[in-house]
């Protein structure tokens, strides 16, 4: 599947591309950049590149933007993003890797290192093992970075290569069979040349039936400081995810959100499987022309392979004979499929920083491109029900292996795939005013086109979409702003040949205006940060409810939703004092539906009024470190609270608090930690699914040791 040659490649093609850059100015006088460090930090981050793609301080940022750093990500034993929800405002479990963003559900809206594409694409969760910090942008994102839901982003940073001498052992040991092991290792091997290696591995059975998990990661890369003013950072990481019993749905509940049958159910059989393997190569070129004039390029390459075969739920079985299928059968059919689906995918991404002043004026000054292709393999096989040789299953006394999908009449469904180009270029303007303003304006025009491989069907559209925004400091720790930011996300192709020659769905749009104000306390030990907002979705791409169905060239799908998104939320962030660390965060959100179609499927709405799914009115998290120093050690203590929600079909999910807490001593260079997440072991619903396929539930209590050694 993969060649070492991309890497070689990768690295020439951005290398070369900016070769005449790097080197056009050696005989010319630079001066060195020097970076200086600052006070060990806990959970605090001042500053950060995801709101503007230039440095910025988090208070004079119109926008709320969140870091979740190392240590917390080491504190709370995180080792895939759902272990972090707790600790972003607004954000909830959706299904996998995919979230609920200020009431919008969002899959796809994820980064690395500023770059669009995720190894983990499909139904698999991101792991942490390569990831320096989590960095967190809310709302419309669109002016900076594409296509997406007006909700958010998310942006992985990972981890590079350092002359600091590192070596760090860490061994993992848990319930539920889980064991792993990892080493990272960074240094440098000239004085001009630094790199990291680092690997990973991990085993876990689930509370779910015949469910487990196998994870693999293999990352490497080098730095290179090829002058003064240029360096040059690749990176190859290797993943590996195979899961057991996988793809993973939910379990039966009635209208009030009671599980019908245990948490520990799962339709899929022991030989069920969802195997992915990714490869990702990466160049980062960045130059300096002089103090005030840079650019920076990355190009990524990922290959991504995802294999599954999975039984899932349909429907009840009439097996009393009453004529009505219902729960008091007991007994579900399911479907059996079987997916390949492989994505290649390559982008380059370029920006050029020019800061200059203007009378009392202080310009930076972003332009930039970013390009991204994808071109993506699919085979869908399927077999239904008994006719096919699928066995039904009760799901109160559950008959497990009675099936066998070497015996099912399995039918090809002949999907191919999709080609995906976009392309963007982008402008922004961060204009400091004195030391009290600072107006940010910035603008994007996208291109995107998509091929439909299985019917030969293709369109293309582009965009434009704006970000403005002032931040007023009326004194040095306080900031108060407005934003005004638009996105747009483009219909698949598949969508679009439902339209039947009725013209193209336009992309669904996002218009945000949020006001905020941001603080830090204590000399600046502590940060806080409220944000009121509203979103307007239109366009929604939703059912036509003059559609018969009959083929007559009536559209199927037509741009006729809008729903509408109010909320507030609060976050405080702060290494308080040597010992005391904490993160807080607090969130309301009302997200209803301002035209629809009643019975809607696409949007998971229900007319006009009605609440959208996954989508809680309250949420909150808490995560607070004490140091006890006198012992060498400190204790964690961490809760969750997400709202009632409705599921996709209008059933209840209950509320929920989960409660966690954290154990960490030290002796010399030997760190034991003890995690216990669920503290209290509650029975709990994470999100609501669909009615035949039920809701997905939380993990019960899981305890988690690890000793790290560095050396």
């Amino acid at each position: 599947m993969f060649n070492q040659k991309y890497l070689a490649l990768s690295i020439a093609a951005s290398f070369s591309a900016f070769s005449n850059v790097a080197f056009a100015e050696q005989n010319n006088e630079i001066e060195t950049i020097e970076v200086t460090g600052r006070a060990q930090q806990f959970y605090l981050e001042t500053e950060s590149k995801i709101g503007t793609k230039t440095d910025l301080d988090l208070i004079k940022l119109p926008q709320s933007a969140q870091v979740l750093t190392e240590q917390l990500i080491i504190d709370q034993a995180a080792r895939d993003i759902t272990d972090l929800y707790r600790s972003i405002a607004g954000v909830s479990e959706y299904s996998y890797s995919g979230v609920t963003f200020r009431g919008f559900r969002d899959d796809a809206n994820v980064f690395y290192d500023g770059v669009r594409g995720d190894p983990y694409s499909g139904f698999g969760v991101p792991q942490l093992f390569n990831v320096a910090r989590v960095e967190v942008l809310k709302g419309p994102a669109s002016a900076l970075y594409g296509g997406g839901e007006p909700g958010g982003m998310i942006n992985y940073v990972t981890k590079k290569p350092s002359y600091t001498q590192s070596k760090e052992l860490k061994l993992t040991l848990g319930n539920y069979n889980t064991h792993g092991a990892s080493l990272d290792m960074t240094g440098g091997l000239t004085d001009t040349m630094a790199y990291r290696v680092g690997g990973y591995y991990e085993e876990q059975d689930s509370f779910r039936n015949n469910a487990d998990s196998k994870n693999t990661e293999f990352t490497g890369g080098l730095l290179f400081d090829l002058t003064d003013s240029t360096t040059l950072t690749t990176s190859v990481d290797y993943i590996k995810q195979d899961l057991g019993g996988n793809r993973l749905r939910g379990v039966p509940v009635d209208d009030n959100g009671n599980f019908l049958v245990d948490p520990s159910y799962n339709a899929n059989e022991a030989f069920d499987y969802q195997d992915m393997e990714a490869l990702v190569l990466q160049a980062e070129l960045k130059h300096y022309f002089n103090d005030d004039f840079s650019v920076s390029s990355t190009l990524r390459y990922m290959d991504n392979e995802r294999d599954q075969a999975y039984h899932e739920s349909q429907s009840w079985v009439d097996v009393n004979g009453d004529g009505e299928a219902n729960i008091d059968d007991e007994t579900i059919k399911r479907e059996y499929r079987k997916q390949y689906r492989a994505n290649e995918e390559t982008s380059l991404t370029t920006d050029f920083v020019y800061s200059f002043e203007q009378g009392q004026l202080t310009h930076q000054v972003l332009f930039g491109g970013d390009y991204h292709i994808v071109d993506t393999e699919y085979d869908y096989l399927r077999a239904r029900y008994e006719a096919d040789g699928v066995a039904n299953l009760n799901i109160f006394d559950l008959n497990y292996g009675e099936t066998d999908p070497s015996t099912y009449n399995l039918t090809d469904m002949n999907r191919d795939g999709v080609e995906t180009d976009r392309f963007g270029v982008y402008v922004q303007d961060v204009v400091s005013i004195n030391e009290q303003w600072t107006v940010i304006a910035g603008l994007r025009y996208d291109y995107f086109k998509e091929l439909n491989k299985e019917t030969g069907y293709s369109y293309s559209d582009n965009d434009v979409t704006p970000r403005v925004a002032v931040t007023y400091q009326p004194v040095e720790n306080t900031s108060v702003y407005i934003n005004y930011s638009e996105s747009f996300n483009p219909a698949s192709s598949g969508d679009q040949e439902d339209v039947e020659g009725e013209g193209n769905l336009t992309p669904e749009t996002g218009k945000q205006t949020e006001i905020g104000m941001k603080n830090q306390w204590l000399n600046g030990k502590i940060m806080s940060t409220f944000a009121l907002y509203q979103i307007n979705k239109e366009n929604v791409v939703m059912s036509n409810p003059d559609d018969t169905g009959a083929g007559d060239g009536i559209a199927a799908l037509l741009n006729i939703g809008e729903v509408e998104s109010r909320g507030f939320e609060t976050t405080l962030v702060g290494d308080l004092t040597e010992h005391w660390t904490l993160t807080a965060n607090y969130a309301y959100n009302d997200t209803l539906v301002v035209e629809g179609v009643t019975g809607d499927t696409i949007s998971s709405t229900y007319g006009d009024g009605s609440r959208f799914a996954n989508a809680p009115r309250h949420q909150a998290g808490l995560w607070s470190r004490f140091a006890l120093d006198n012992i060498d050690s400190s204790i964690a203590f961490g809760a969750n609270y997400v709202s009632e929600q409705i599921s996709q079909d209008g059933q209840k999910v209950k509320p929920f608090t989960v409660f966690d807490m954290s154990w960490t001593t030290r002796f010399d260079d030997v760190l034991l930690s003890v995690n216990i997440n669920n503290l209290f072991d509650k029975e709990y619903t994470v999100s609501g699914f669909s009615e035949r396929n039920g809701h997905f539930p939380g993990s019960p209590r899981e305890i988690v040791g690890q000793v790290t050694y560095k050396f």
